[in-house]
């Protein structure tokens, strides 16, 4: 069995999410410099976002339905490198 990696930074997961949503405001953090060497943590660099998003496709929904929408687009990061993600939608 093969272990796919995918090469996934802020511009990846803006990029879905842009794509996906097209949002109002969207900023995407990469805060894996603040995890290094946290238990559990890949240490990749590319492992901590945090997401801050406005969208009429999220107003229309509950924030934890719009959270589970947001993980949904970002499924194959989140099993491939993501170990974190902090969200806060605004609006």
């Amino acid at each position: 069995m093969y272990s796919i990696t995918l090469y996934m930074n802020e511009s990846t997961i803006y990029k879905k999410l842009s794509d996906f949503f097209t949002p109002d405001h969207l900023q995407v953090i990469n805060d894996s410099e603040k995890h290094k060497g946290h238990s559990g943590s890949p240490n990749t660099g590319n492992s901590h976002f945090s997401i801050i998003i406005k969208s009429d496709k999220l107003l229309s929904i509950n924030r934890v339905a719009g959270q589970r929408l947001i993980y949904n687009v970002l499924k194959d990061e989140m099993q491939n490198g993501i170990h974190a993600l902090s969200i806060k939608i605004i609006s």
